[in-house]
């Protein structure tokens, strides 16, 4: 079958922090062919082109790449909105006794599908997520996701100290575990496996090394870790590793500084630090609803993007607290503006989608709209509510008709979604 969609299609050509809102195109059509985009441009040529194809006329609604989270602990989606907590407290309080139960597959099968009906009620199509030290909770994502034919990323989380009796692993469990995961998972469908320490505090010098070594040996493997989100958490990593030049030298040691690693929030960073990820082409992942929620601190947004560091966007359910990559969008906006630097919504909606996309490395498959991408689609309606329909009407330019829904806007503007050209 051949779809064609019509409505405000949206693409970018470039990276609107580069380039500017320019960098953005609005379009008339699309055309789906065999899970992906196979055409873009005027509909009355696309529908001359495309005679047999099945129409879906979209209006005015936004035409988008479906959103891509790169940060979030899908095993933490119960405890979103817990009142009140800093990080570590944050930690012993909630999450590990929450992550202690998905020894039972049967409870993180539960949570997985209740995590993605949530996620894509909001328009996001692609995960990258921690899930817990139970090989279970990398089963049970990963089958939900294969099911529903989505792009997904995810990994064991490993802990070997600091934490309790049933979420600590070993250097060699952490290894094997992963390494056996990895093998039954990676590159199934749209899947794919991520080393995953949880942060240098939960592990031994022994185990990060371990899993250094592990992604030495599958390099076209992503690996995802935390990073200078709170800084009683660095004066914490510098009492745990005196050696250590720096938090990032933490990871780096042990061989877990490279391209394809994800280092969530990287809030207060060292000089040497922000040159090392710069030099490696690292990626950086912006989680403000997190950072603002637990009192972490205000993301440099501008000085790093500025000076050429990959960065995505991401709610770090469920210490964010939202599922909603608008929400995520307007607090990035929210934190630019208190660190000097208001970003534009074509800056923001590239971070949701083309941006978190090229953190994964997966900017030639998903993200963007044009042929050749796989069709993972959101369609957003720019009027969803009275508040936001009175603002859009009076826009003059399509940005000033997407913020108030960027600013405003929750899964009513969620009008359609589309995973693998298919429409869910």
């Amino acid at each position: 079958m051949t779809d064609l969609l019509l409505g405000q299609v949206l693409s970018f050509t470039a990276d609107p922090f580069a380039e500017g809102p320019s960098a953005a195109r609005i379009d008339e059509a699309l055309v789906i062919e065999g899970g992906r985009i196979a055409a873009v441009g005027a509909a009355d040529a696309l529908r001359r082109q495309y005679p047999q194809a099945r129409v879906t006329d979209y209006g005015r609604h936004l035409v988008s790449a479906g959103f891509i989270d790169a940060h979030v602990h899908y095993p933490q989606t119960a405890i979103i909105a817990s009142w009140g907590k800093r990080l570590i407290d944050w930690l012993n309080t909630y999450t590990f006794p929450e992550e202690m139960r998905f020894a039972d597959p049967a409870y993180a099968a539960e949570v997985t599908a209740r995590y993605l009906d949530l996620t894509l009620a909001n328009g996001t199509t692609s995960v990258c997520s921690y899930a817990t030290i139970h090989p279970a909770s990398v089963d049970a994502l990963m089958a939900e996701a294969r099911a529903r034919g989505q792009r997904i990323w995810t990994g064991k989380t490993c802990m070997d100290r600091n934490a309790p009796d049933g979420l600590r692993d070993t250097a060699q469990s952490a290894y094997d575990d992963s390494a056996a995961l990895l093998a039954k998972w990676h590159g199934v469908d749209r899947l794919s496996y991520v080393i995953t320490p949880r942060f240098s505090p939960t592990s031994t010098a022994e185990q990060l090394e371990a899993l250094g070594a592990l992604w030495a040996a599958h390099p076209d493997c992503l690996m995802q870790t935390h990073l200078s989100e709170q800084l009683d958490e660095i004066e914490w990593v510098k009492g745990l590793y005196p050696q250590a030049r720096d938090y990032l030298d933490t990871y780096e040691q042990f061989g877990l500084l490279g391209r394809g690693g994800l280092y969530g929030h990287a809030i207060h960073l060292e000089p040497r630090e922000k040159d090392r990820l710069r030099e490696v082409d690292a990626s950086l992942i912006h989680c403000p609803t997190s950072n603002t929620f637990i009192g972490s601190g205000l993301f440099d947004m501008g000085g790093l993007k500025a000076a050429g560091h990959r960065v995505g966007l991401a709610t770090d359910t469920g210490g964010g607290s939202s599922f909603s990559m608008l929400r995520t969008m307007a607090a990035a906006y929210e934190v630019g503006q208190l660190k000097g630097r208001a970003l534009h919504p074509a800056e923001l909606w590239w971070l949701a989608t083309q941006g978190s996309a090229r953190s994964l490395l997966a900017d030639d498959r998903i993200g963007n709209i044009a042929p050749g991408m796989e069709a993972d689609l959101v369609v957003i309606d720019l009027a969803s509510t009275p508040a936001i329909a009175q603002a859009s009407h009076r826009a003059g330019t399509i940005w000033e008709a997407v913020f108030p829904t960027i600013m405003m806007g929750d899964d009513r503007a969620v009008h359609a979604v589309w995973i693998g050209g298919a429409r869910r």
